[in-house]
């Protein structure tokens, strides 16, 4: 999969504890907090939208009146 960089910055202090830190990758880390964060972002939008989709679909008809139509159509 092609890739991009993206920068950020981070305060100094932080950026030290990090290189104290040898044994963590942190661009893997960072890496993936970011995929999960987008990932859960989009699906909350998507979750947000299919509820707005919903809503404007509600009909008015009770589910127990849908029920009877149908057990009297047979």
């Amino acid at each position: 999969m092609p890739t991009t960089v993206y920068s950020i910055r981070i305060p100094q202090e932080v950026r030290k504890m990090m290189e104290e830190m040898k044994e963590i990758n942190w661009q893997e880390e960072i890496r993936r907090a970011v995929e999960e964060l987008v990932r859960n972002k989009r699906r909350e939008k998507l979750l947000a939208e299919a509820k707005e989709i919903r809503k404007e679909m509600k009909i008015s008809v009770s589910s127990a009146e849908l029920i009877r139509e149908d057990r009297d159509a047979r």
